[in-house]
């Protein structure tokens, strides 16, 4: 069983960047791959950004692609979904989740996604 906490979220202005943290706790955590994903207000959940188990490679959505990167550090058991450039439409609530297959094409279909955080508000100010 694995157990997800993110960290990092907060207000920032429009220009301005913010580090999320995904903390987990729990076996296997090492061999998932792993995503962010955003649900704003009003608006269904998406997924922001996917990596493999390892780090060798990642996906991210259209709208984050050249400002957001996703790393991670499996000595640490942490992923980190760094964010530049934020803008007024990142404003929402960002979830981690662990998919137990080792890929991130699982993560972004959504297969075996098991894990999820409880999610942490970015709001970013115009």
């Amino acid at each position: 069983q694995v157990q997800l906490v993110e960290s990092g979220g907060g207000l920032v202005q429009a220009g301005g960047s913010l580090r999320l943290s995904c903390a987990a706790s729990g076996r296997g955590f090492s061999l998932y791959a792993v995503g962010w994903f955003r649900q704003a207000p009003g608006k269904e959940r998406e997924i922001v950004a996917a990596i493999n188990w390892n780090g060798s490679g990642t996906y991210y959505a259209d709208s984050v692609a050249g400002r957001f990167t996703i790393s991670r550090d499996n000595a640490k058991n942490t992923v980190h979904l760094q964010m530049n450039s934020l803008k007024p439409e990142d404003t929402a609530v960002y979830y981690c989740a662990a998919s137990h297959y080792s890929d991130y094409s699982s993560v972004v279909k959504q297969r075996g996604m098991d894990y999820w955080g409880k999610g942490t508000l970015v709001t970013v100010s115009s």
